[in-house]
């Protein structure tokens, strides 16, 4: 076993050291054969980085034979697939300039797409990349739009979409979170002036919502009237687009809140009521919405009983018309 273990080692030394010998060989060679078909064998052996190494000695040797372009493509290519992916998306670009037509143009303008998505950030860092990124795409799907490539570029489109909308978001919503309720309700506004199909639409006219709201609700008294119908507003263009949101029920709250002071500010002169008696006045028009409410939901209940008998009863006069259709039959 001991004998098989040291053989095996040796075997494993000799293969190193006649593999570094030939990369050394390579490197030193003035042959442009022996360095093409050895920056192929490091390629195909997956040795990407001493194949790049020979494939970049070659650009210029190669310069103006027939070989220059394939010369150039695997040499990004080897880049590529080693992870050196900023030297990589260079290669790449260098070669579209030099080569638009070349056979390899199409998969090198691909390559170079995904380059640069490999070097683009998650939404919380700078945005600079990937808005450089985007651009590299829709001009690879302007020129090829019948690609084999083309749905992954799109895929690729969404995701930078999507991590731009929700740096967007985020970032006014950070106004939000510090309670700065008047630069988080502009913030929020702004983005969807910006981009008014930003995906987080929903979450975005939410807190625009919440921040009129709490704005409102924390300013000086001769203030709020004016801050609370802005809410209003708000409350009215979330629910008219999103009506079944699991937010409504908070937001229905808050509306019902801005609605009874705001009629009871309309109702007299703020400047006439002490605390006590705006507080009363509040406490009163509580109580007239929500007896409302409970008679709205009797009304409802009635009607839902009502709607039961009748469906009853259409059921009976069916069973009594079958019956009879049966009677007149048998006889």
């Amino acid at each position: 076993m001991r004998i098989f273990k040291l053989i095996v080692a040796v075997a494993v030394s000799y293969m190193a050291v006649s593999c570094v010998g030939y990369y050394e060989t390579v490197m030193r060679s003035a042959d442009v054969d022996v360095k093409y078909k050895g920056a192929f064998h490091f390629f195909n052996e997956g040795k990407y980085r001493k194949a790049a190494e020979i494939f970049e000695g070659l650009t210029l040797t190669m310069q103006g034979l027939p070989q220059e372009d394939t010369v150039k493509y695997y040499n990004a290519l080897s880049n590529y697939n080693y992870g050196d992916y900023i030297t990589a998306e260079s290669n790449f670009a260098s070669f579209l300039e030099v080569f638009p037509r070349s056979p390899f143009a199409e998969d090198a303008a691909f390559l170079r797409i995904k380059c640069l998505y490999e070097g683009t950030y998650r939404y919380e860092l700078d945005q600079t990349p990937t808005y450089r990124a985007m651009t590299i795409v829709n001009e690879f799907l302007f020129e090829n739009p019948d690609s084999k490539y083309a749905q992954e570029c799109r895929d690729m489109l969404d995701e930078f979409q999507e991590r731009l909308d929700r740096k967007s978001y985020e970032s006014a919503k950070l106004y939000y979170t510090m309670e700065d309720y008047l630069a988080a309700h502009y913030a929020m506004k702004n983005v969807l002036r910006e981009n008014a199909e930003n995906r987080y639409r929903s979450e975005i006219l939410y807190y625009t919502a919440l921040s009129s709201y709490k704005y409102a609700l924390n300013s000086v008294p001769e203030k709020q009237h004016e801050r609370y119908l802005s809410f209003i507003d708000d409350y009215y263009n979330y629910i008219g687009e999103y009506p079944d949101s699991p937010y409504r029920k908070e937001l229905d709250r808050y509306y019902q809140d801005a609605l009874l002071f705001t009629k009871v500010i309309g109702e007299v002169d703020t400047g006439t009521l002490t605390k006590q008696e705006l507080k009363a006045k509040k406490k009163e028009q509580r109580f007239i919405e929500k007896e409302i409410r409970k008679s709205e939901k009797l009304m409802k209940n009635a009607k839902k009983e009502s709607d039961a008998v009748d469906g009853q009863m259409e059921e009976i006069e069916n069973r009594i018309d079958r019956i009879e259709d049966k009677i007149n039959k048998e006889n």
